[in-house]
């Protein structure tokens, strides 16, 4: 969706849920419901075998959001505002319906903050601008998570800083372009649309803050 040019965790995510035209649901609560950004997920979606279809909060499509996201086979999850997002989803309940959808089966996927989300911490900007600060998520997940390894120059010294410190807990970071695939709330495997990007499983050991690189799939030819 990010790279127009490069479908491969798009198509990744479509196939891990095992049905051969899958209904995908937007959510882009992050990004207060950018139409930008819905514009974006059904042009990438729309150009491949899928259902594509959106969730604002803004403009609900059915009062009743249970039974719409239960029928989807998979959730996509936009980046922005992690803060909001949870602050709105609580406000929704919508927290509680991710989670049924979860144990279901439903795929759940997102990048930025549609990554963090999942987690028991995430390392976000959106508590204040322009500075990086652990924030409590939904807890589907383990630990913490942190995005944007290698795309933000802060990205990487402050989420060992704050591992360090205990302020975080351990958790797995990932470069741009590299997805964690977790299966029944276990880290299953790391795969990538871009050759070098790495996942990584980062955590405070007696000599410090050690950071263990995974073997990532490259999903490219």
């Amino acid at each position: 969706m990010m790279e127009p040019e490069n479908p491969l965790l798009d198509q990744y995510i479509l196939s891990s849920t095992g049905v051969a035209r899958p209904k995908i649901c937007f959510v882009g609560t992050a990004s207060g419901d950018s139409s930008i950004c819905i514009d974006w997920f059904y042009k990438a979606f729309g150009a491949m075998s899928s259902v594509p279809t959106h969730l604002s909060l803004y403009k609900p499509p059915t009062q009743d959001l249970r039974s719409f996201l239960l029928e989807q086979d998979a959730v996509y999850v936009g980046g922005g505002s992690t803060r909001n997002l949870l602050a709105l989803w609580k406000e929704w309940e919508l927290g509680q319906i991710l989670e049924e959808a979860l144990h279901a089966g439903i795929v759940l996927a997102g990048i930025s903050a549609g990554s963090i989300c999942w987690f028991e911490q995430g390392l976000s900007d959106s508590i204040k601008t322009g500075e990086l600060h652990p924030l409590k998520c939904l807890g589907f997940l383990p630990g913490s998570n942190c995005p944007h390894y290698d795309g933000e120059a802060e990205r990487r010294p402050v989420y060992q800083r704050l591992i360090a410190s205990g302020n975080i807990s351990d958790g797995f970071a990932a470069d741009d372009g590299a997805a964690l695939h977790f299966i029944d709330g276990v880290f299953a495997k790391a795969v990538s649309s871009r050759q070098r990007a790495r996942v990584y499983r980062v955590g405070r050991t007696a000599e410090g803050v050690q950071e263990k690189a995974f073997e990532t799939e490259f999903l490219g030819a």
